[in-house]
């Protein structure tokens, strides 16, 4: 029974914590790797592949909100105010399955729970159960 202490709780808590944001934090980047240098979905936008730091900056862009986007804005601006004057010829890709799949997981990246979510099911409630005023 003393496998089953709080200080086991905590520990496998903690070690789960750990392993969930290491296993974030190289599989968002891994992700992108597959979707944009391996499936060439860069060269299907007419783009660029993209060396380990554009892949790490890339996936934390896609996976943050507008906070973090102006944040990392900002950071490639004061260490390459350069790369802002670059042009880029893209161009709508293929419509392939190849190209599908990478789209498919640049989106999984992408995508977030939102808190507006929980918001509007809270106001969907009150206004559902007659609050202030139903007719």
């Amino acid at each position: 029974m003393r496998a089953f202490s709080i200080g086991a709780l905590v520990a496998g808590s903690i070690a789960l914590a750990i392993g969930l944001f290491v296993a974030t934090v190289l599989f968002g980047p891994l992700l992108f790797w597959v979707a944009w240098n391996r499936l060439d979905f860069a060269h299907a936008v007419g783009l660029p592949e993209l060396g380990f730091w554009g892949i790490v900056l890339a996936t934390l862009f896609l996976g943050l909100g507008w906070a973090g986007k102006m944040t990392i804005t900002a950071i490639v601006f004061i260490v390459d105010p350069s790369w802002f004057h670059g042009a880029a010829q893209m161009r709508w890709p293929e419509p392939t399955f190849r190209n599908f799949v990478a789209i498919g997981l640049l989106a999984v990246i992408a995508t977030r729970p939102r808190a507006e979510r929980r918001w509007e099911r809270r106001r969907g409630r009150r206004r559902s159960s007659g609050w202030p005023h139903s007719s």
